[in-house]
């Protein structure tokens, strides 16, 4: 990317959004297009169109979406599914009509099948059933790397899809019904802490194995994909390794100071029983991650202790 393109990072206010800005400026981009939900609704064919006509973006990361745990995306799949494919539709095609370079999308690692062979690799997609409680998501991110792919084979177009692993860090979405479980794991023990509580209760068995990505390495990752001209092929981001639920609690109990007891909520979902990506085409790139699991968990409670406040507001 030249240093003085236009830039458009659509969701620079969520988690991703806000990294991967914060990523380019450290990097010396400093022409970025940046608009809120308020400013635009990209859901609004005609607003995104509109803007694309008149800001005229010569890339765009496509960090927007709606995103939630597995509480979230059951009782909420309509939202899931609508919502995500309309954002996909009217950004990726404006796109198109307006020029764009290069555009970045960024899916997700539940769009592999429940019972995916693992690591995962990228040509694993649609080899199998996806995970119930979270198909409508993962059905729309599906879609919209599917669209890139549209676009490139018909029209030519140089637009890459990314698939982040579970991602964490500052900015993240505390709340407990509907975050992600690490951020969750976090404002469990936090409080737990803080009232002299005994014990924590843990969502399912606890055996499930996840891996976690830092957000600030996730960014490097899409603004170095991005610079890698030519490459449209799909491609893992991730660190290559996993941990057990129950390790992670243990890890992040750690870091917090809690000294009480894990129990384990069995009656609860534990979701798809693993998922590590393979991400072998990534470090065929140059790339590989920076922040340890224990050290970006450390960082991300130093942001949570400094943001509590607003973030009970």
């Amino acid at each position: 990317m030249e240093m003085d393109a236009r830039i458009y990072i659509a969701g620079h206010r969520g988690l991703v959004g806000d990294a991967i800005v914060q990523s380019l400026k450290k990097g010396g981009w400093n022409n970025l297009l940046l608009r809120n939900h308020a400013e635009l609704d990209l859901s609004d064919k005609r607003q995104v169109d509109d803007f694309f006509a008149w800001e005229k973006p010569e890339y765009v990361f496509l960090a927007a979406a709606k995103v939630g745990g597995i509480h979230a995306n059951n009782t909420y799949p309509v939202d899931f599914i609508v919502d995500n494919l309309a954002i996909e539709l009217n950004v990726i095609s404006a796109a198109h009509a307006h020029g764009v370079k290069r555009l970045m999308f960024l899916g997700s690692s539940c769009i592999y099948p429940k019972r995916c062979p693992q690591p995962m690799r990228e040509e694993y997609l649609l080899t199998g059933s996806l995970e119930p409680t979270n198909e409508p998501y993962a059905v729309a991110k599906i879609a919209g790397i599917k669209m890139c792919e549209a676009y490139n084979r018909q029209y030519g177009t140089d637009y890459v899809s990314v698939m982040p692993t579970n991602l964490y860090g500052p900015n993240d979405n505390f709340d407990l019904q509907n975050s992600h479980v690490l951020p969750a794991l976090i404002r469990k023990f936090h409080e737990a802490r803080e009232q002299d509580r005994d014990k924590v209760i843990i969502w399912g068995t606890g055996n499930p194995r996840r891996e976690f990505l830092y957000v600030d390495d996730m960014a490097d990752a899409c603004v170095y994909v991005m610079n890698r001209d030519g490459f449209t092929d799909m491609v893992n981001i991730g660190v290559g390794d996993d941990i057990t639920i129950a390790g992670l609690a243990k890890l992040v109990g750690d870091v917090i100071g809690f000294e009480g007891a894990l129990e384990f909520d069995t009656e609860k979902p534990d979701g798809t029983p693993q998922k590590l990506l393979d991400v072998s085409r990534l470090t065929s790139l140059g790339w590989q991650a920076k922040t340890s699991l224990k050290k970006g968990i450390q960082l991300t409670y130093k942001w949570f202790l400094d943001n509590q406040e607003t973030l009970r507001t």
